[in-house]
């Protein structure tokens, strides 16, 4: 039994999906209709047919999901009722003399499985070659309404009342006084949220995106350009505002304006869903690395299974027309917004903001989100990596997570 500082009993929880589920997963990949896509070897009109397929036939008729259970079950997991939301999490205790709680948040398409290369360096650093003095009890929830944080149960669920959720689970779950958060994407803009509104519970937030609190909100929630027009801008500056908008914009706007009725079909449909989010993983994922080198098949589609056997899709998507219908209102008149101390690890391989250097991407914060933060302490720029951070570049976030902590212990 893992028992948290709060003495509260936590039944485990093993994911372990009814056989039934899965042949019906099967039977609809099997009977597929792929669509005709006449030049399209480039993707131009969207992910193609050819590259699709493949992974389709090997999801029916190769790929194990028993055995990509039992690598999710190598972590204690456990799933608490929260406000009436089933909140799924990963539970790994500290090897060292003091270890610090840390919650880490991932975003959309993610699931929690996403951190699963960071999770034991970090609990256990001396096994890994680290100090033992930087452990860390690490904490991964599922954000409400993805993978086995599923049914949803409040339909107007956003980052606002997923950061309740969260400190409700750190504080009075689990028992902890004070905790740390690291987090990246959706779970950025939780994290965001929390080191505004439970600032003096933190000993700080380590975030890779700046997510600012007015994220989805105005006249044009689902524009990421804030309007702003690309003709007069210098070529270089323009080329990658375009880029990042021909990348991002489909995603949000249809999120925002359009979910549910693309939810029909992609919960209906595996091959839609995975074709949904795989577009994502591929076109947000390190623009200088290999696709194909760095994102096994078998991880995609334990992920997707994650999604698909849960139909968390809907619900996930959900996240981003909430907090756009419900923007939270401020707690306190506290400026800048976020008053937790705040540290950064940002990939240049992310295609957002798609910066060239370490010193244009640290110019596009000091310029942008870095005014939402009150109280900037480490700003860490690497090369390699994309959009899903600990996913891609795991030693960057191990090593940047233990360096920001260890002045905040």
């Amino acid at each position: 039994m893992n028992i948290p500082p709060s003495g509260r009993s936590l039944p485990p929880f093993t994911v372990n999906v009814q056989q039934e589920v899965l042949d019906d997963l099967r039977t609809r990949l099997r009977m597929t209709r792929f669509a005709a896509d006449p030049e399209n070897e480039d993707g131009r009109y969207g992910l193609s047919t050819a590259y699709l397929k493949p992974l389709v036939e090997y999801w029916a008729d190769g790929f194990d999901w028993r055995a990509a259970e039992a690598r999710l079950n190598t972590f204690n997991q456990h799933r608490v009722d929260i406000g009436g939301t089933p909140v799924h999490f990963m539970y790994e205790r500290g090897t060292g003399p003091a270890p610090v709680p840390l919650l880490l948040g991932h975003g959309w398409p993610w699931t929690s499985a996403h951190w699963n290369k960071v999770i034991k360096p970090l609990t256990d650093p001396a096994a890994f070659g680290g100090d033992p003095a930087d452990a860390f009890d690490v904490i991964v929830p599922s954000l409400p309404g993805f993978g086995f944080s599923t049914p949803l149960t409040d339909p107007r669920e956003n980052y606002a009342s997923i950061a309740d959720r969260f400190h409700t689970l750190m504080t009075e779950v689990l028992g902890y006084e004070k905790y740390g958060i690291g987090a990246a994407d959706y779970g950025a803009l939780v994290g965001a949220r929390m080191g505004h509104k439970y600032a003096d519970s933190l000993y700080g937030i380590h975030l890779g995106n700046e997510m600012p609190p007015v994220m989805f909100q105005g006249d044009r929630p689902w524009d990421l350009s804030g309007g702003q027009q690309t003709e007069n801008l210098p070529p270089a500056e323009r080329a990658r505002l375009v880029r990042r908008n021909n990348i991002y914009v489909s995603h949000v706007a249809a999120h925002i304006l359009d979910g549910q009725t693309i939810t029909h079909g992609l919960n209906d449909s595996p091959v839609g869903m995975l074709a949904w989010i795989l577009k994502r993983y591929k076109t947000w994922s390190d623009r200088n690395g290999d696709f194909e080198a760095n994102w096994p098949a078998d991880d995609i589609l334990t992920f997707a299974t994650i999604f698909w056997v849960n139909e968390a899709i809907g619900s996930s998507i959900r996240a981003y027309k909430n907090a756009s219908l419900y923007p939270p209102k401020p707690v306190n008149d506290k400026t800048p917004y976020v008053q937790a101390p705040a540290s950064f690890t940002f990939l240049l391989g992310d295609s957002s903001p798609g910066a060239e250097s370490v010193e244009e991407r640290i110019g596009i914060f000091e310029n942008g989100g870095a005014r939402f933060y009150a109280d900037i302490r480490d700003v860490n720029v690497h090369e390699k990596g994309g959009h899903f951070g600990p996913y891609e570049n795991p030693e960057a976030w191990i090593n940047d997570l233990r360096a920001s902590f260890r002045k905040l212990r």
